[in-house]
């Protein structure tokens, strides 16, 4: 599935009317939940046949698309699946030596309860509720809320697409505009030829990676940069009278300038994750909790900021797109392990400098990127030794597909 997002220019009644389309979408998820927690909804058909009884007692409901009025009692199904998933994870067996008697008790609270929500900016139509023109360059909403036709710029053409293909579309409000965002069910892949290279790497805040070639790329730290700016603007909001225009102007400039570092921190883990992507067949990384890390609210900030998480999902997007292999290793001991002898050699954070009884001795990053790409060749079983030849060991000539062989392995 591809996902394309286009600015929408309209008049401002029209914008108003799709605030009230995402209010309603709100309203729906909102009360499919309480249907849930009131012991009726059992599973989502459930909750899509309420539906139907909402558009029936209430007309701003009515007014909404059927399939938008699904999409959003959809939403509140996906928040209790999700509880129940956690629910299950938290459950471990307990009770009488009786193997035929062992029962189930939750032994942690019920985290991830269903929860109200009060900040939607959204609403989704499945395939219909809405037209695109003859050209292209532009979308009409069909229900009752309203909305009419609105003028879409990007720069994606969807020509190339069929009507048929494009199986959703959501109206999405961010800081700075009014979006609408194609979900057109097409599968992205591109051919590339093969490099023979492998590399390892290993993120961190003092660069934003370190490779297996002792390459370090500089960590932007976007948030840092723009944290000046971002204070002052809050101060402006905290001065402004609750409810007043004044303040909700403030709130917009606020999040505009939250709105610019997430797109400059996204924009960077895309085009950096294909250039690591497309120069190199296999590439190995941590697989790092990023969830527990931020727990250290020493760290909170700066690893937030370096955004690891997201620049592992765009290699693993980038590797499915282009054919290439990608490997997540356990991070335990990297830095401890010398690349060279295998030797525990043990340093706090503060040790730089990985120095091991061998006589072996790099920086400490480096050495634990090596440490990632020899996990990662053994993963996928490769047979050589770390420093030979990547052709030669892969035991492959220069004319055969190096990824096609790696894959195959993955598989098998």
């Amino acid at each position: 599935m591809l996902v394309f997002e286009f600015r929408a220019y309209a008049k401002p009644a029209q914008f108003t009317a799709i605030d009230d389309a995402i209010r309603t979408v709100q309203f729906v998820r909102n009360k499919a939940v309480r249907y849930w927690m009131d012991g009726h909804g059992k599973s989502v058909y459930d909750l899509n046949k309420y539906c139907a009884v909402l558009a029936r007692e209430f007309p701003f409901a009515k007014e909404l698309n059927s399939m938008a009025r699904q999409a959003a009692a959809e939403r509140a199904w996906s928040a209790i699946q999700r509880f129940y998933d956690n629910c299950k994870k938290r459950l471990v067996p307990v009770g009488s030596p009786d193997h035929g008697n062992k029962t189930r008790q939750q032994v942690v609270g019920k985290k991830g309860f269903p929860q109200f929500q009060h900040d939607n900016r959204s609403v989704e139509y499945k395939t219909t509720g809405w037209a695109l023109s003859e050209d292209r360059q532009s979308i009409t909403f069909t229900d009752k809320k309203g909305i009419g036709r609105l003028k879409l710029k990007g720069t994606r053409d969807l020509h190339f697409y069929q009507i048929d293909q494009i199986k959703r579309v959501r109206l999405v409000k961010k800081a700075d505009a009014y979006y609408v965002q194609l979900c057109v069910s097409a599968d992205r892949s591109e051919n590339l030829s093969t490099t023979g290279n492998t590399i390892g790497l290993d993120v961190g805040l003092k660069s934003f990676y370190t490779d297996s070639n002792g390459k370090e790329i500089e960590n932007p730290r976007f948030y840092r940069m723009g944290q000046v700016k971002m204070k002052r603007k809050q101060r402006l909001v905290s001065r402004k009278v609750k409810g007043s225009s004044n303040r909700i102007r403030a709130r917009i400039k606020l999040a505009r300038t939250h709105l610019k570092i997430s797109r400059q921190r996204k924009d960077h883990a895309i085009k950096l994750a294909r250039c690591v992507i497309q120069s190199n067949d296999l590439v190995a990384y941590e697989d790092l909790r990023v969830r527990n890390m931020v727990k250290n609210h020493c760290l909170a900030k700066s690893i937030s900021d370096a955004g690891w998480y997201q620049f592992r999902t765009w290699l693993e997007y980038f590797g499915k797109v282009f054919g290439r292999v990608t490997v997540a290793v356990n991070p335990a001991y990297t830095s401890q392990e010398c690349s060279n002898c295998g030797a525990v050699v043990k340093k706090s954070l503060s040790t730089r400098t990985h120095a091991c009884q061998c006589g072996f001795e790099l920086d400490r990053d480096w050495n634990a990127a090596r440490n990632i790409l020899s996990r990662g060749l053994a993963t996928v079983g490769h047979t050589g030794t770390w420093g030979s030849d990547p052709l030669n060991a892969w035991g492959d000539s220069i004319s055969t597909p190096v990824g096609e062989n790696l894959l195959g392995q993955i598989e098998s």
